[in-house]
């Protein structure tokens, strides 16, 4: 009976992601590991023999600035094993998680960090387009309606895009460093597109933190078998996209971001104007 019960039970592994996370932790007597690729291991067999049980296990990023921060303020004892559990099960329900479905933990491990990123990326967001307020002019919640527009913005751009994958990055100058933002697209050749809602809202609250108070950029790559990659872009400025030019496209693409030096064109890339998104929704010069 127990065994057939603890198929009917899933589970969450808090995982320390690099070797500083592991070393922070190796401070607790409690933790008993002393060497971060034989943790990684032993990892990684728990998972696969749960899964071999046929139970269901989601990864969690465990923080351990996060995990002191806790136990301060639950007035749990640190140095516990059943501490960490309670943490645990607290960022299972709050943090980013990821499912474990038998891949290589070389390949889970980016793919957690990317998905901690992304949501620390939509909460930051997020707050600095509530702070925005009320528009002193109409009394509107700028974030709000901002987030509105962002989103309509979001569908004329994959309407008007080459059927096959859509590659976007959605980059906001912020404090104290850049948001960037990244969305995944496929649309067919009937119009039909398939992408992440979770990366959908990430990236349209960027957008619309942009759009809202912020300087930045959005870029397009479409790709499809037997026909050459698309480029195009918008420069996002006083609340308003500016298509970019080809030449400009060109500039962005073929220039190292941290020396500044020229680099060579992508073969088969055509840098290109992007297409007419048509009239934006607010009346003129009432961009939030």
């Amino acid at each position: 009976m127990r065994r057939i019960l603890r198929r009917e039970i899933s589970g969450t592994i808090g995982l320390l992601t690099d070797e500083q996370d592991f070393r922070a932790m190796r401070h607790y007597r409690s933790f008993a590991f002393d060497d971060y690729t034989t943790y990684l291991t032993g990892v990684e067999d728990l998972l696969r023999a749960r899964a071999s049980q046929g139970t269901h296990t989601m990864l969690a990023l465990f923080d351990p600035e996060e995990y002191a921060d806790f136990c301060a303020d639950t007035g749990l004892n640190p140095d516990s094993p059943s501490s960490r559990t309670r943490f645990t099960a607290e960022i299972a329900t709050t943090g980013p998680t990821i499912p474990y479905d038998g891949e290589p933990l070389s390949d889970l491990v980016p793919a957690l960090i990317d998905e901690a990123v992304r949501t620390a990326t939509w909460e930051y967001a997020s707050t600095l387009l509530a702070r925005l307020g009320a528009c002193a002019g109409c009394g509107e919640d700028i974030g709000r309606a901002t987030f509105t527009r962002a989103s309509s913005l979001l569908v004329r751009i994959l309407d008007t895009a080459d059927p096959g994958h859509q590659h976007l990055v959605c980059s906001v100058s912020a404090t104290p460093e850049t948001l960037v933002s990244v969305l995944h697209a496929d649309t067919d050749a009937d119009g039909a597109t398939q992408l992440d809602d979770a990366e959908a809202l990430e990236f349209t609250t960027v957008l619309a933190l942009g759009l809202a108070a912020l300087p930045g950029g959005l870029v397009m790559r479409t790709s499809a078998p037997s026909i050459t990659d698309r480029v195009y872009g918008w420069r996002l400025r006083a609340g308003e996209l500016e298509a970019l030019t080809a030449g400009e496209v060109f500039d962005a693409y073929c220039t190292d971001i941290d020396s500044g030096d020229l680099i060579s064109p992508e073969s088969g890339v055509d840098y290109c104007v992007p297409p007419d998104l048509g009239p934006d929704s607010p009346p003129p010069g009432h961009h939030h």
